[in-house]
């Protein structure tokens, strides 16, 4: 009976600091509240980042978490479609399909850097395609089995926003094609 009091206590206190760690979500001091919580329920917690000072050139680990409406409050709606609801821009309406500038293209959700300018290739498909990621620790393979096929999903690894699929029927030297919804990414020319 004395172990099932403390076993009882031991699930409100873990619940307590669930409650108290969703209600800090959104201050910049929920930090320690979420070690507390890794700490009580031996169960980790993604870490938070902020996109805007977090390094945008390699996924360090630290992902970017955020509730849907916070996302729906951040992107466009179009954005959010693609993003979030993993929907699919129609082909050769994208702002980056025919966009040849030199520069990089970042996540529209986080701002992480994805793709390089060198890399982009006309697929004549109607999306952006690129033939690699500039780094490969940036964006996450998945398998995605809808639509009656098997292919593979690209998410931002930071974020895991939906970015489109990769094919293996693009050019040397990957042989890849990484095609893009351009609401997913945001660019950046190149400073001369």
């Amino acid at each position: 009976m004395k172990y099932n009091n403390i076993f009882a206590s031991t699930l409100i206190f873990i619940a307590v600091v669930v409650i108290a760690a969703a209600a800090c979500t959104s201050s910049t001091s929920s930090q320690p509240v979420e070690n507390a919580l890794m700490t009580a329920a031996s169960t980790p917690i993604p870490a938070r980042s902020d996109p805007k000072t977090a390094s945008d050139d390699e996924f360090n680990g630290v992902m970017v978490v955020k509730t849907e409406d916070e996302w729906r409050q951040l992107l466009t709606p179009a954005a959010f479609t693609v993003l979030r609801d993993e929907g699919t821009e129609r082909p050769y309406t994208g702002e980056h399909d025919k966009n040849y500038a030199a520069g990089d293209y970042h996540c529209a959700a986080c701002n992480l850097k994805l793709f390089s300018s060198k890399t982009k290739f006309d697929s004549e498909t109607g999306w952006p395609s690129f033939y690699q990621p500039i780094n490969k620790k940036n964006v996450i393979e998945k398998v995605d089995r809808s639509h009656g096929e098997t292919r593979t999903e690209i998410e931002c690894a930071r974020c895991h926003s939906h970015l489109g699929h990769v094919f293996d029927d693009g050019p040397k030297p990957t042989g890849l094609r990484y095609c893009i919804n351009s609401v997913a990414l945001k660019f950046e020319k190149a400073v001369k």
